[in-house]
């Protein structure tokens, strides 16, 4: 049996093996789509924020395994405090989470304290705990939305989120100046050039990216908005303006189509997450096995960062 090798040694089927453990610990593997294809293929549920932290509050299981960023974890430990959540690489971390430090956001918001707080999942707990509402790149036009004219919002941390609300919506809001490293690095003048030698192709873009860039875009849409576009659009190419993890579920599900990345700025692979590439199989075996590393949270700090999140599940 491969739990009696030694802990240095990996087993030979790591796919067969996470399998057993699951079983074993009785654990839930919860993985976003811009995790690599291995760990989308071995998780028990895959999705944006939204759809993982319904899932998240949903869950049966006494072990949560999350196969994403910090952040994302974190919402599962603060929506369950009883689970155990885990959380294969600690230092897979956020850069649009990062842009949003707490005490320069306190300092922020304390400028406009008749304003409302909207903040956009993915930032920390310590900033949830701060705002009033949190959305989803999935809900936040329909959660700006119930929002009473006449209240004014503050709107954080993703300014290039905030500003395609706001067109969307018709309403002026204070908007923290945070971005996604992944999402700011399309290139415009790439996309266009990209765009001539597939002319058949639609281009469709997540809302984090740059303006430059969502203007060239036929379609804009949260990572499951993007995936349930192209299976029901009658096209049959389409250029994908976010993290291309997003790819593999797209040509799982409408295997007849084609799937071209969109090129970043320069010639690297910056249009690829450092931070979900953190996570591995190998990781998540050895963090089912261990029950290692975990997500902790003070308890006042949880349960203040758990309000607005149950705001957002009722409003969704």
């Amino acid at each position: 049996m491969f739990l009696t090798a030694p802990t240095n040694k990996l087993p030979t089927d790591l796919f067969s093996a996470i399998a057993d453990l699951k079983h074993e610990i009785n654990a839930v593997i919860l993985a976003h789509y811009y995790q690599d294809s291995d760990l989308q293929d071995v998780a028990d549920y895959i999705g944006d924020s939204l759809g993982l932290a319904q899932q998240a509050a949903n869950c049966q299981a006494d072990v949560i395994v999350f196969l994403g960023v910090h952040f994302m974890a974190e919402t599962a430990k603060i929506l369950n405090p009883d689970k155990q959540v885990l959380l294969p690489d600690l230092k897979a971390g956020c850069s649009l989470a990062d842009s949003c430090p707490p005490e320069a956001f306190a300092k922020f918001k304390a400028q406009y304290p008749d304003h409302l707080v909207i903040s956009y999942i993915n930032c920390s707990a310590a900033i949830k705990a701060m705002s009033d509402i949190i959305c989803t790149s999935a809900n936040a036009v329909k959660i700006v939305q119930q929002i009473p004219p006449e209240q004014p919002i503050i709107f954080a941390p993703d300014r290039n989120l905030g500003r395609y609300v706001m067109e969307q919506t018709g309403r002026e809001m204070v908007l923290w100046q945070g971005t996604c490293m992944v999402h700011e690095i399309f290139s415009e003048r790439k996309l266009i050039e990209l765009k001539h030698r597939h002319p058949n192709a639609e281009i469709i873009a997540h809302p984090e990216c740059e303006p430059n860039v969502l203007r060239h875009a036929q379609f804009i849409g949260s990572t499951t908005g993007l995936l349930k576009y192209v299976q029901k659009s009658d096209r049959h190419s389409f250029i994908v303006v976010t993290e291309p993890g997003v790819i593999h579920q797209m040509q799982k599900t409408a295997p007849d189509k084609e799937f071209i990345p969109a090129p970043p700025e320069n010639n690297c692979a910056c249009n690829l997450c450092p931070h979900m590439r953190l996570n591995t199989l190998e990781k998540l075996y050895l963090a089912m096995k261990h029950r290692h590393p975990e997500i902790t949270m003070d308890e006042d700090l949880r349960q203040r960062a758990l309000l607005p999140i149950q705001r957002m599940l009722l409003m969704s």
